[in-house]
């Protein structure tokens, strides 16, 4: 692996991060409804869920997943069913309003795991990997399974940033809406079309 590679690398997958996904966007709605903290906590969770996908790609689960069209409509609809049971939550408290100061008293820990489940039902993320990394594979080098370890981390690493700076920037507008009770009360409904929106895009997600 040479510093080209690597340089090239990070380049497309920070531009593939913030594209508008199924991950980014999570963490946008649960950092507006919630606060740059419940951002942060659902980040946490959803790269620990990468390391699951950046394990699965290194030793070739991923392969498997793709292969198997069974185990990849389970996986996906798993995710979509567990997103529209979130979204289903935000509108049956779509009539509540938010405190300023309702970053004292989330659950974080319930936040991570949100997070990692989100990530680890979304099957699109393994074969995401299975189709970008070997781009950059340099297979005269050998030791393939390394050099996909060390682009898994990078693309975690990478991923951690730009997530927590989405969560602080959506914190901030999330805390202006909350100010207004009338759009605090909206919150929840935009979070629950947020969820809705994400689950739709895993349910039809083709291979």
């Amino acid at each position: 692996m040479d510093f080209l590679s690597i340089l090239s690398f990070l380049g497309a997958a920070i531009v593939l991060t913030l594209m508008p996904g199924p991950d980014n966007l999570f963490t946008l709605a649960q950092a507006i409804a919630k606060g740059k903290n419940a951002g942060i906590f659902t980040t946490l969770g959803l790269c620990t869920g990468l390391l699951v996908h950046i394990a699965a790609a290194t030793i070739g689960i991923s392969a498997v997943i793709y292969q198997s069209a069974l185990a990849f409509t389970v996986v996906k609809y798993a995710g979509a069913a567990y997103l529209l049971f979130l979204a289903y939550k935000s509108f049956k408290e779509k009539s509540s309003s938010f405190n300023l100061n309702n970053e004292d008293s989330l659950d974080y820990k319930a936040l991570y795991k949100k997070g990692v489940i989100m990530n680890l039902l979304n099957p699109k993320v393994s074969l995401f990997f299975l189709a970008f990394f070997p781009q950059f594979i340099q297979y005269e080098n050998g030791n393939v399974s390394m050099q996909m370890l060390i682009y898994g981390i990078l693309f975690l690493i990478q991923a951690l940033v730009i997530f927590t700076l989405i969560s602080l920037f959506a914190g901030k507008v999330g805390y202006f809406l909350r100010k207004d009770a009338s759009l605090s009360k909206k919150i929840n409904l935009i979070q629950g079309s947020l969820f809705t929106l994400i689950g739709l895009k895993i349910a039809f997600s083709h291979k």
